[in-house]
């Protein structure tokens, strides 16, 4: 019974955590060019710069997109020599825009359901929505 409710509370946290996402227009204007050696480091690059979180699905494709490249032939090389900034971010941008549209709150459930250190890859920033 606890682990019932406690999956329903999971699933609930999903739903407000989807919904607020959803909320949070994806910036349209981007004036700078954000160096960057990780993919990790462009995201929290880009979360300080606009002030806006990233998805949890975004911050997860970062972390395995860096992964992905241990043992590369190039894995020393800095990312933005490697593909343009502005191609990079937006990337990130496009990336985010699909999870916080269109991703369903029972996946993300199950995603944090089964990794019980989910919590470290939801961003705390939280900027002021606009009515």
């Amino acid at each position: 019974m606890c682990c019932c409710r406690n999956a329903d509370l999971l699933l609930r946290r999903a739903e407000v955590y989807q919904e607020y996402m959803n909320l949070i227009p994806v910036p349209t204007l981007r004036g700078s060019l954000i160096p960057f050696t990780s993919w990790i480091g462009l995201g929290r690059s880009m979360k300080q710069l606009y002030g806006q979180p990233l998805h949890y699905l975004t911050n997860i494709s970062l972390k395995q997109w860096d992964q992905s490249r241990i043992g590369a032939k190039n894995e020393q090389i800095p990312l933005d020599t490697l593909i343009h900034p502005c191609k990079a971010e937006a990337s990130i941008w496009l990336m985010e825009e699909v999870n916080r549209l269109t991703t369903s709150h029972h996946h993300l459930a199950k995603l944090w359901l089964a990794d019980p250190m989910h919590h470290a890859l939801i961003d705390p920033i939280f900027p002021k929505l606009q009515p």
